[in-house]
């Protein structure tokens, strides 16, 4: 029994790992942080066109800042407050749950 339970226990710490592991706020975080270097990177010397088109608004510039911002901020929000994975499911051990 106690191979089971040491077995089962090994399952949980790798399930909770994956689960932190591809949390939705990590991959959107870090697209938007990616994008945002690279949109403000374009944005620091536009070209004279590119001004005229946006009419004087150095628009590429303030949407990277933009986007570096709300990257960090899923990032951050990871970081404070980190996945919880529950102990078990839901109503498993509990014999008075109607299953359907």
């Amino acid at each position: 029994m106690s191979d089971l339970h040491k077995e089962v226990s090994e399952l949980e710490q790798k399930s909770a790992t994956a689960a932190r592991l591809f949390d939705i706020r990590r991959i959107i975080g870090g697209l938007f942080v990616v994008y945002g270097v690279i949109v403000t990177i374009a944005g620091i010397s536009p070209s004279d066109a590119d001004l005229k088109k946006a009419e004087g608004v150095y628009i590429n510039l303030w949407t990277g800042l933009a986007m570096l911002v709300l990257g960090l901020f899923f990032l951050i929000w990871m970081k404070l407050r980190p996945t919880q994975v529950p102990d078990s499911a839901p109503g498993a051990d509990d014999p008075g749950t109607p299953e359907s």
